[in-house]
């Protein structure tokens, strides 16, 4: 009996000497990671439970001033909860540099959001895609063979092309209306919008929709706009199901017109491509716009489980932005 409880003492004592060591432990290594790691940036007081900072936000003062304010008030570094998520703002160059240059991977990926998933083709947009492998092998392929200098220099026509057209309109108002007023905000727009639909897919807005000379206009700028729009679920995932203000319902009818519009500007290039190879005709390098560098770098590949058509209709579209 007597070795019985002698026994039963010593399992006790050094079950309760394992547990005290293993406490110890992790109390010396959780101090340590403390004393390896600075304090975290302060956080702004007012953070409601679930919607976090939001409310602040809702006021009738810009976002920048009340973000201005907070900084006087917490420093040049500190943080906000947007919802159930959390976000640095910083206001110092210094330490802007600093999250750029030194932390640049810990910065360059996007949160995954509704426009990303519902009009960025399931963020097969490079530009708003987390970081990883397709972001690297995207921004190689923009870089290298979309945005060189050599493609650029290649598409310098356009840009000439664009300008002279754009000065026969105004010869042309000024001929038919007389003295009456430009909408030179108009003006400039349109002229923005033919140079990138130039580079990108060889195409004027108005070639777009011929029954619809607004129609590229009007979608171009809700695709643009619709990427800026505040989507609760942003904030609070677990109310995706809300569509609080309509705006997941125009991001798919925006998303859908768009994809029309870019693939039917794929599916010609497919063809003239087509015939090209079959010696119908020929398509100088020149003459090659922004999708058809990327059909031929492509060329029916996939990328991250991404098909080469989402890719190009995707990379086009963000382009655009």
């Amino acid at each position: 009996m007597a070795t019985f409880d002698l026994l039963q003492f010593l399992a006790t004592f050094l079950s309760a000497l394992a547990l005290l060591v293993c406490i110890t432990s992790q109390y010396k290594s959780y101090k340590s990671k403390r004393l390896c790691h600075p304090p975290p940036p302060p956080q702004a007081e007012g953070c409601w439970p679930v919607i976090g900072h939001l409310h602040l936000f809702h006021q009738r003062q810009l976002t920048h001033r009340t973000l201005s304010n907070m900084a006087d008030k917490y420093g040049p570094i500190f943080t906000v909860k947007l919802g159930l998520h959390r976000a640095l703002v910083v206001s110092s160059w210094e330490f802007a540099r600093e999250c750029f240059t030194v932390h640049d991977k810990a910065f360059s990926t996007r949160p995954i959001i509704a426009a990303t998933r519902l009009m960025g083709y399931n963020c097969a947009m490079f530009g708003f895609a987390p970081y990883g492998p397709f972001w690297r092998e995207m921004r190689r392929i923009t870089t290298t063979e979309l945005l060189s200098n050599a493609q650029l220099d290649k598409m310098r026509h356009v840009r000439a092309s664009e300008v002279e057209n754009a000065i026969k309109e105004l010869y042309e108002h000024a001929s038919e209306r007389g003295s009456s007023p430009v909408d030179m905000k108009r003006w400039f727009g349109d002229l923005n919008l033919n140079f990138s639909l130039r580079f990108v897919g060889g195409k004027h807005y108005q070639d777009s929709r011929k029954k619809d000379p607004e129609y590229c206009r009007r979608l171009v700028r809700d695709f643009f706009n619709m990427f800026g729009v505040f989507v609760l679920s942003d904030a609070i995932p677990m109310l995706g199901w809300w569509d609080m203000n309509g705006y997941r319902k125009l991001m798919k009818q925006t998303a859908k017109g768009m994809d029309a519009l870019v693939g039917g500007w794929l599916e010609e290039h497919k063809r003239r491509r087509l015939s090209s190879k079959e010696g119908k005709e020929l398509e100088d390098d020149d003459e090659k716009d922004f999708m058809g560098v990327l059909i031929d770098n492509l060329d029916g590949a996939s990328i991250s489980g991404f098909d080469a058509d989402t890719i190009i209709k995707a990379t086009c579209a963000f382009i655009r932005l």
